[in-house]
């Protein structure tokens, strides 16, 4: 049997822009994802502190230690420019492995810059 598991999360990254024109996806400073081993395209999901909504979306690479979170597509509806988000990657873990997992949790300020790296247990 799986078990679906937290494997990495952001946790209140401020959006820093919203671009409803654009086909979609999150974009998320790549030193961010490096730091949360989430890849380009790989299915995310989000919480908004803000208003509560919560959606699911793909990662895409934004500029490198430029700190912008930016809502694309239908999900620019889901935040506004200011609102801070979590953001899930989750994965399929066997009770073997279980034992052995411990999720990457990072840490930002309002500036989407790394306070803190974590491996929790």
């Amino acid at each position: 049997m799986f078990r679906q598991m937290l494997r990495a999360k952001i946790h209140r990254a401020t959006v820093t822009e919203a671009c409803l024109e654009y086909e979609g996806s999150l974009t998320v400073d790549e030193d961010l994802l490096d730091a949360a081993g989430i890849l380009p395209y790989e299915a995310i999901v989000c919480s908004n502190l803000n208003n509560g909504e919560r959606f699911m979306t793909y990662a895409m690479k934004g500029k490198r230690g430029g700190g912008e979170i930016v809502l694309n597509g239908p999900t620019a509806r889901k935040a506004a420019v200011g609102d801070q988000i979590i953001i899930f990657c989750y994965e399929y873990y066997s009770d073997e492995e279980i034992k052995r997992h411990k999720p990457k949790i990072i840490q930002v300020d309002g500036k989407n810059r790394i306070t803190r790296k974590a491996v929790k247990r």
